[in-house]
């Protein structure tokens, strides 16, 4: 995923689904090229290269 994405998929009113490695993960923020995720299944934070997040279309 590019920055540009990211940004608009924080910037959202909608829930977008977004993968981390396979896992469904929140982005809670944005960073320069690294996001704050949370796994939904666990709340696990931590932080990601934006180019590994996958938008889940």
């Amino acid at each position: 995923m590019d920055i540009n994405r990211a940004k608009e998929i924080v910037e959202s009113l909608g829930v977008i689904e977004v993968l981390y490695q396979g896992a469904p993960v929140w982005i809670e923020g944005l960073e320069g090229d690294s996001a704050k995720v949370r796994y939904l299944d666990s709340y696990d934070h931590m932080s990601v290269s934006v180019g590994e997040l996958v938008e889940n279309k």
